[in-house]
């Protein structure tokens, strides 16, 4: 296992524009020096929207390709999550792409009732486990958060099922506290390091 380099780009969001939100994006990240991993917020490109029809894309769209292009440039793997139309489905989707192209991707378990989101958005089955670097990283999204079991750190043949849990979330300012407590408690129960934006 080597060293990792994680930037976490904190930034405004301009609401349900994407072309706008991708030109800042852009700007921030060619002072971005030597890193491992860029890590943006939930729905980067839009906002917490619960518009996906009409902001969602492909797994063709323009903000994947602009991700694989910044992967390519930087020589580093870019992550956040972003709407996607995926067999007439919508999905709040964790999008991980490496400098080759590669992805894997994660979508949302816990859609945010409170928030409407769980009538515009499918909830995704299926757990994410990546490597970078010789680290095991597990990809949550937001809400999935406040859920202990959903990102339980098992033991698989004696070995830990990842080393770092990621959280990219677009987090109320009225519930920071929950934040701000939630990430260590995950961090303690599961024995990890916690990387959250």
């Amino acid at each position: 296992m080597s060293d990792l380099k994680v930037s976490l780009v904190q930034t405004d969001i301009y609401w349900e524009n994407p072309e706008k939100n991708i030109h800042s994006l852009s700007e921030k990240l060619k002072t971005l020096g030597e890193t491992d991993l860029i890590v943006l917020p939930e729905m980067f490109s839009t906002g917490f929207s619960m518009k996906p029809e009409e902001f969602a894309e492909d797994m063709n769209g323009n903000t994947i390709y602009w991700m694989k292009k910044i992967a390519a440039e930087k020589q580093a793997a870019i992550c956040g999550s972003l709407m996607i139309n995926e067999n007439e489905k919508f999905f709040n989707r964790f999008l991980i792409v490496k400098p080759n192209g590669e992805n894997s991707s994660y979508d949302k378990h816990h859609l945010f009732s409170l928030g409407d989101e769980h009538n515009h958005y499918s909830s995704g089955k299926n757990e994410l486990v990546f490597e970078l670097n010789g680290w095991k990283i597990k990809p949550m999204i937001c809400y999935d958060l406040r859920f202990p079991v959903w990102s339980r750190n098992r033991l698989i043949n004696g070995e830990a099922d990842y080393d770092v849990l990621l959280y990219v979330a677009n987090w109320p300012e009225k519930r920071k506290q929950a934040w701000k407590t939630l990430l260590p408690a995950r961090a303690i129960e599961n024995q990890c390091y916690v990387v959250a934006v």
